[in-house]
């Protein structure tokens, strides 16, 4: 059968009437690029992580790149990074000639980066850890804090997944060195793109929030209100400033957060009940009952079914679904450049059998029910050879 009319959406935002009504201020106020409102949604945010401050940007990507410089990573430096995540990391990282060294995940119940692979791949040329929250849920980051502080190296908490989420050892993004998150357009809070950073040091801090805007020693917002023209640079930086747009829609989308949460706890709940018996299917985190933020809902199909034939049918059924991620160190241009022959068992036993199914807080039960049957439906099939 063709892809149904009503496909259920498999990403969606929760984007409304506040947001068009805080744009248009904005638009009103006739001043587009980083100010007050950016302000304003910094200290909210910052407020909402229980840290002093943070600094806004134009993407995920840019908070990543911008901890690495403030890092002053060198040519040659290792940072350590999981392997399941996406490229942006290991991007920023051999953009400036630094060696991207990528680690396994814990195991097929937790995808998160293993601490053990982590430690033991530390050398005398590591500057770095990069702690990714897969999916909403917290990388083991108390004890990647400690394994960084013996060695004396950095920990990068990627948080693109995780905003705002309460863990043990402290939130998300604040126990590390520095904490980078993404607004993507399909992430839990979204502004399109933008995103922020924060870190624990506040001399480091200052140094992103310069070098957001290539150093100068006053804002395009700061000389507009004085009516000076006047700045200087006083190192190498870029323009990685938000817009106030984003700041707007960032602001509203950061109170919409705790709805949000709740909602893709349910939906992960019903996914569970319904999916639990199905014979060789394994739901990735099923143990984990801590605060998570539900960014992503995966599985692993049995190993008798083929990936490409189950997502093709649920797409039939009008059932849209990903891959996140397909593991760095195996795309091309990392495989060449960084080939390792350190092997990485856990992604080699699920990197053909992780699938993403639609996870976002406008899914009505129906709809989740209707993944439901269909992956239920789908995998039977597929495992009994029926066509």
């Amino acid at each position: 059968m063709s892809a149904a009319a009503d496909s259920v959406p498999f990403a969606d935002n929760t984007l409304g009437d506040e947001e068009i009504a805080a744009v248009g201020l904005v638009l009103r106020s006739r001043w587009l690029s980083a100010g007050p409102v950016t302000a304003a949604f910094e200290d909210e945010f910052a407020a909402a992580l229980g840290v002093p401050q943070a600094v806004a940007v134009s993407s995920g990507t840019a908070a990543l790149h911008l901890a690495v410089l403030a890092l002053d990573l060198q040519p040659g430096d290792e940072v350590i990074m999981p392997s399941l995540s996406f490229v942006a990391g290991a991007a920023v990282v051999a953009l400036h000639g630094g060696q991207p060294v990528f680690a396994d995940s814990c195991s097929a119940d937790d995808l998160t980066v293993d601490p053990a692979e982590v430690t033991a791949k530390i050398t005398g040329r590591t500057r770095a850890i990069v702690a990714m929250h897969y999916g909403g849920f917290a990388a083991d980051v108390g004890t990647l804090r400690d394994v960084a502080r013996r060695a004396g190296i950095a920990l990068i908490e990627d948080a693109a997944h995780a905003p705002v989420v309460r863990h043990q050892a402290g939130m998300l993004g604040t126990v590390g060195d520095i904490g980078c998150f993404s607004f993507f357009a399909t992430k839990n809070l979204t502004t399109g793109e933008g995103g922020m950073v924060v870190a624990r040091d506040n001399e480091l801090l200052a140094r992103i929030r310069a070098m957001r805007s290539h150093c100068t020693t006053a804002s395009t917002w700061l000389r507009h209100q004085s009516g000076t023209s006047g700045y200087d640079v006083t190192g190498l930086g870029l323009n990685y400033r938000p817009s106030e747009i984003t700041g707007a829609l960032g602001r509203i989308q950061l109170g919409k957060l705790t709805g949000d949460r709740m909602r893709r706890t349910q939906i992960a709940a019903r996914y569970r009940f319904g999916l639990a018996e199905v014979a060789g299917l394994r739901l990735p985190f099923l143990a984990r009952d801590e605060d998570a933020a539900h960014h992503l809902f995966v599985i692993l199909l049995p190993a008798a079914v083929p990936r490409a034939d189950f997502m093709s049918r649920l797409r039939a059924h009008g059932v849209p679904t990903s891959v996140h991620y397909p593991p760095t160190h195996l795309l091309s241009y990392y495989r060449d450049r960084f080939p390792s022959s350190a092997p990485l068992p856990v992604l080699a036993s699920v990197t053909d059998r992780l699938v993403s199914l639609p996870m976002h807080a406008r899914l009505t039960a129906d709809q989740v029910d209707r993944v439901i049957e269909a992956t239920v439906q789908t995998v039977s099939d597929l495992a009994s050879g029926r066509s």
